[in-house]
């Protein structure tokens, strides 16, 4: 997409430019997080979080400059659609990741599932007693 600057900007020039500028920001912490981090849980987080707000924030740049309805709803319902799907979609990938014992980096300080999960029925216990258990 070819950009003519104009003399003068309209204030929807500027929410475009201020938001591609933080989306395209935030998708490139998230790509400089892929490589940086030690291991697999941070770099589901640090990318789903990043990844979302740039690919939103630049898909709201897309229904500021298109300006029709049609777009603008398209836009909301993926905005929609991946603020719903992506950390659904990370915590299977975390969960699958440490019940198939990929290890955790050596400096993380408290493991919130060591001894909760048992590797021959594959479930996961609670400390915490039902109400019924508890009279």
């Amino acid at each position: 997409m070819l950009i003519i600057w104009k003399k003068e900007k309209k204030m929807t020039d500027w929410i475009i430019i201020v938001f591609s500028t933080i989306g395209a920001l935030a998708i490139l912490l998230a790509a400089i997080g892929i490589v940086r981090m030690p291991d697999i849980y941070l770099r589901i987080s640090v990318t789903t979080k990043a990844a979302t707000l740039g690919v939103g924030l630049l898909l709201i740049c897309a229904a500021v400059f298109f300006n029709e309805l049609g777009i603008s709803s398209r836009v909301i319902a993926i905005i929609f659609f991946l603020l719903l799907t992506t950390p659904v979609a990370a915590h299977m990938i975390g969960r699958v990741s440490y019940f198939t014992g990929i290890k955790i980096w050596e400096k993380t300080v408290y493991d919130d599932l060591k001894g909760k999960y048992n590797s021959k029925t594959h479930q996961l216990s609670s400390k915490l007693k039902n109400k019924s258990e508890k009279k």
